[in-house]
């Protein structure tokens, strides 16, 4: 099955040599998506002799990770993996997120942190994390234990379907919405990852209330749409 790998990135210019260099083990197309960085994010994936498309302004993560969903099936790959540029994600476990795909097991697959032999994340966000599973289970009867990661393989249908229509500015956990409303079976595995090697998440905590409430309202708002007719595209 042919795979590409995106790598959304954001002001990572520290951080793209090293995960470009992760990922040269994996046996499958690497596309860095620059999302309108400041710094030299696109030259330095050029220099490291990556393909590479570069946003004129900044999208968010959301539009990164379209943009490459919508290369992957406009170029005929099978599936595509969500890698991080920030240098958590590890390659060594991306046959663990794709195995399942693989196998017809499952539309999406979650690298997930807080699983056994998971990432160990500050307290803060565990508390975060448990209120969006509870709020998946609620609207959708299905129990995912890490929503927000951000490692994961989106399979064929997958593709097609956020493709057409993508959540933006925080989209992890109002993915696995729209997936599971469109019938799109998925499942968590568990992956070891890193610490970040540099910079800083987006997320501090003077947006995490913030975050907890916007993304709470899109979760009930994502449950109110119409389905999109994904399936004859």
């Amino acid at each position: 099955m042919k795979a590409l790998v995106i790598v959304p990135a954001y002001n990572e210019e520290a951080n793209i040599p090293f995960v470009l260099q992760d990922l040269q083990g994996f046996a499958g197309d690497v596309l860095v998506v620059d999302d309108g960085s400041k710094d030299t994010t696109a030259a330095v994936a050029r220099r490291c002799g990556a393909p590479h498309v570069s946003h004129p302004f900044n999208l968010g993560i959301g539009g990164s990770v379209q943009t490459g969903l919508k290369h992957a099936l406009r170029n005929g790959y099978d599936y595509a993996i969500q890698f991080d540029g920030d240098g958590q994600h590890r390659a060594d476990q991306i046959e663990k997120i794709i195995a399942l795909v693989e196998a017809g097991e499952a539309d999406m697959v979650i690298g997930a942190r807080t699983l056994p032999e998971g990432y160990k994340c500050g307290f803060a966000r565990k508390i975060g994390s448990r209120i969006f599973s509870l709020l998946i289970k609620l609207l959708t009867g299905k129990w995912i234990a890490d929503p927000t990661a951000g490692f994961r393989c989106y399979g064929p249908n997958a593709l097609r379907l956020f493709s057409l229509s993508y959540p933006d500015d925080y989209p992890e956990v109002e993915s696995i919405i729209t997936a599971a409303r469109h019938g799109l079976t998925v499942v968590e595995v568990p992956v070891l990852m890193r610490q970040r090697l540099s910079g800083h998440s987006s997320i501090n905590r003077r947006k995490s209330a913030y975050y907890m409430v916007k993304v709470s309202l899109a979760l009930i708002v994502d449950a109110m749409r119409e389905k999109i007719a994904w399936r004859e595209f």
